[in-house]
């Protein structure tokens, strides 16, 4: 009788070392999922541009709806965001909001936005879709117009694409799609602490 106890033994022991094994695995399988979670979110998370590898924007001057001229060389010095977009684009609609906001903080540390309007038009007048996008979300910062008989969104790989400028006027880091806050937020801050260029 007692050898037969010692021989049930064995298979309850084989079992518990089953389950120990599975639960590890299972365990290290969790945290394999969970690392990698962490390094695509790194990885699409990405950054700006190392300062080595920018290039200089191209010069920009344009139209304001206001009447005024807006050139990107008079804001040398500062971080700039060229924010291109349609009143036709749902996540265009979707992202100003959060453009309102992140303005409306780092404006006093140095930086600036201008909205272009991709919407096409066959005269020198302002579309009424622009119109109604500027009115109902209330945008204050600067609003421009693409020249009429323009086809520059067909150009383009997706709206709304936003080009963050550095304080050199250099390309900093280009989104394509409605950009993220906390990204645009942590880029906007990295560019703000590069030093201010000398200006002539």
């Amino acid at each position: 009788m007692q050898s037969r106890a010692k021989t049930a033994e064995y298979p309850l022991s084989s079992l518990a070392k089953g389950r120990y094994f599975a639960a590890f695995a299972l365990l290290g399988l969790f945290l394999l999922i969970f690392l990698i979670t962490v390094l695509v979110r790194l990885r699409m998370g990405g950054t700006v541009i190392a300062e080595k590898d920018r290039n200089p924007m191209p010069a920009l001057r344009v139209n304001l709806l206001n009447g005024e001229s807006w050139s990107l060389a008079a804001h040398r010095g500062q971080v700039v965001a060229i924010n291109y977009w349609a009143s036709w684009c749902g996540p265009c609609w979707q992202e100003t909001p959060m453009l309102i906001k992140i303005n409306r903080e780092f404006s006093p540390q140095g930086f600036a936005i201008i909205g272009i309007s991709v919407d096409e038009r066959n005269s020198n007048e302002t579309p009424l879709g622009v119109r109604h996008f500027v009115d109902v979300l209330r945008v204050p910062y600067p609003i421009a117009l693409i020249a009429p008989m323009s086809q520059v969104s067909y150009s383009m790989e997706g709206l709304p694409t936003t080009i963050l400028i550095d304080r050199e006027g250099r390309i900093a880091r280009i989104y394509v799609g409605a950009v993220r806050e906390r990204t645009f937020r942590d880029d906007i801050s990295t560019l703000l602490k590069e030093p201010t260029p000398l200006l002539q």
